[in-house]
């Protein structure tokens, strides 16, 4: 379970190809202290297990359908990517519920920048879009974020100097692909809607 705030940029360091998948070494000698072998961590959004800790690297292996569903199968050496260590019991949840579990990748097709504020408009599928509102929360690459529109094709974010500065948000240009995860409750209430309207009639 994660919060959405990102801790950390990591550095991708080496790339290794396994026999199904890829194992992603990564740089973050931010967050490595105290971390173990068997821990969670959210990369752009997408959980993760340790698998190996280097002095300051960890490894983590992804497999083919996590490449394929996810922005991580894109990545390259020398890529910043945002890390996030799991939550624990008692920790305050300044985003919102988090689970790391990737449902679709988006597309930045317009960045608006005003200054150092800026706008972000990304394309969702358009089953995800239907998990989506107004004023309500959606995580890109792993960032908790409030939606300003919401469209049947779209939505729009914006983002602060902060987030611009502390993510790799600030480094997005459009045609990017980010990983997106809808708000769990969201995903609940269309379960549940989708049953009434199957229901039969008596």
């Amino acid at each position: 379970m994660f919060t959405g705030l990102v801790e950390t940029m990591g550095r991708v360091h080496t790339l290794e190809p396994r026999t199904a998948g890829l194992r992603l070494v990564i740089a973050a000698p931010a967050i490595v202290e105290g971390i173990e072998i068997g821990d969670s961590i959210a990369i752009n959004g997408c959980c993760l297990t340790v698998v190996q800790i280097t002095e300051t690297l960890l490894g983590f292996d992804a497999g083919p359908e996590t490449l394929a569903c996810t922005n991580l199968g894109q990545k390259k050496v020398g890529d910043n990517i945002n890390l996030e260590r799991s939550v624990c019991l008692g920790d305050r949840l300044g985003g919102h519920i988090v689970t790391g579990h990737v449902d679709g990748l988006g597309e930045l097709v317009q960045r608006e920048d005003q200054q150092d504020w800026s706008t972000f408009w990304i394309i969702a599928p358009a089953n995800l879009s239907l998990q989506m509102a107004t004023k309500g929360s959606i995580t890109v690459d792993g960032i908790s974020l409030t939606l300003v529109d919401v469209t049947d094709e779209k939505f729009s974010v914006a983002l602060i100097p902060h987030t611009l500065e502390v993510t790799t948000l600030g480094e997005l240009q459009v045609g990017d692909q980010v990983n997106l995860e809808t708000d769990l409750l969201a995903k609940y209430v269309q379960r549940q809607m989708a049953a009434i309207s199957d229901a039969p009639s008596n």
